[in-house]
């Protein structure tokens, strides 16, 4: 169908991203944006501007800002990240991403258990259980090793469910960190304090600028090297689609690099200053991207027993996460986190974070993720092997 802005007009497609990233921003002065936060706004926003065909729901924009801006994000959000001061917050949020990845195996096997999908339930629960543990990665590799990548008509469905459950769940999380009742029964902990200050001491010039990008550009340049190099060793060893198990390591790379000189020389990259700040901007029109792909009416008509499931898998995933959360005494936050790192992923984790202001839980957000990207296959593929019958 027809939307006012076409999917190929991809300088109009990116400005309505930023648009409404912008409009997130500043709706965030306002009684109820501040409430919801801007990235909600924007990731509603983007639902409606979508689905009512202002904007396109997939277009050549929505992948460069995957292909680009999401990268690019982590070396933005850690170049700071000075690894001595954050050892003690990422076991913790090791420990808080492990009770996530429990609610979501929980969540499939109960899902998948409760409703009809007959000689696919195996399948089908390795493969919900992939992708909100590690993500996309995972979830392309369970497709394949449950069979189910043959069946066009599910993998559509799958997809275009997970990509509405993604943003709304991703709207969710962002909120219900100002739910009193919910705050007061977990411990209080100051996440605003950490290694990705906002500028204290010097503003952002055009040369910081300049610098802050040519580092974050650099870095995933190198990483991307590195991962070829890997995949290319690992094709070498006989290793079956090397590239792909390569690729599952990428942003692990990509974060190893912007660490080094963050942990070994704190003091000169401190000195560049905007890197935080611009990160934030593109997480927001990153969010965008991810919301307009949920095609409600769509979903409605082709996945209505996916979404139940879906909503049960959520459902426990949150119960065991807040159940088993409370009783190790982690904060709201530092759960909040770990479940964005198991349901979508490395990416929107640390962004996350960041446009909450847990500026602590940025650099562990990125790495619990990619541990999500390890042990996401490795539990699902469990999941679908054992399954009963």
């Amino acid at each position: 169908m027809d939307t006012l802005i076409p999917a190929d007009n991809h300088f109009a497609v990116m400005a309505g991203l930023f648009v409404i990233a912008a409009i997130g921003f500043l709706a965030e002065k306002t009684r109820i944006g501040a409430v919801l936060t801007g990235a909600v706004v924007a990731i509603f926003l983007a639902i409606f501007a979508a689905n009512l065909r202002i904007i396109p729901q997939s277009a050549p924009a929505y992948s460069f800002v995957f292909s680009y801006f999401v990268p690019v994000l982590i070396p933005l959000f850690l170049m700071k990240a000075d690894l001595k001061k954050i050892f003690f917050e990422t076991g913790r949020m090791t420990l808080a991403f492990g009770v996530a990845a429990l609610g979501t195996a929980l969540g499939a096997i109960a899902a998948v258990s409760v409703l009809d999908f007959g000689a696919q339930e195996a399948g089908i629960a390795g493969v919900f259980t992939a992708t909100y543990i590690g993500g996309s990665v995972n979830y392309a590799a369970l497709l394949d090793i449950t069979g189910l990548r043959a069946d066009g008509a599910f993998v559509s469905a799958a997809t275009a469910v997970d990509n509405l459950a993604s943003g709304l769940f991703l709207a969710l999380l962002a909120i219900l960190p100002g739910w009193r009742w919910l705050a007061t029964r977990f411990p209080a902990r100051d996440h605003t304090k950490g290694e990705v200050e906002a500028e204290e001491d010097g503003k952002a010039t055009a040369a910081t600028l300049t610098i802050t990008i040519a580092f974050a550009l650099t870095i995933v340049a190198l990483g991307d090297m590195l991962t070829g190099l890997l995949g290319g060793l690992l094709g070498n060893l006989g290793v079956e689609d090397a590239a792909r198990q390569a690729g599952n390591w990428r942003y692990a790379i990509i974060t190893v690099l912007t660490l080094i000189p963050a942990t070994l020389m704190p003091k000169t990259m401190a000195r560049l200053h905007g890197g935080y700040e611009l990160g934030i901007g593109l997480a927001f029109v990153f969010f965008a991207a991810i919301a307009a792909g949920a095609d409600i009416p769509s979903l409605i008509q082709q996945a209505p027993l996916l979404m139940v499931l879906v909503l049960i898998l959520l459902g426990v995933h949150l119960i065991v996460l807040f159940g088993l959360g409370s009783l190790l005494r982690l904060s709201v936050p530092e759960l909040i986190t770990a479940s964005n790192a198991a349901i979508l992923g490395a990416t929107t984790a640390p962004a996350l974070a960041a446009a909450k202001g847990w500026k602590d839980l940025v650099t562990p957000g990125v790495l619990v993720g990619v541990f999500g990207y390890a042990l996401g296959t490795l539990i699902a593929t469990a999941v679908y092997q054992f399954w009963p019958g």
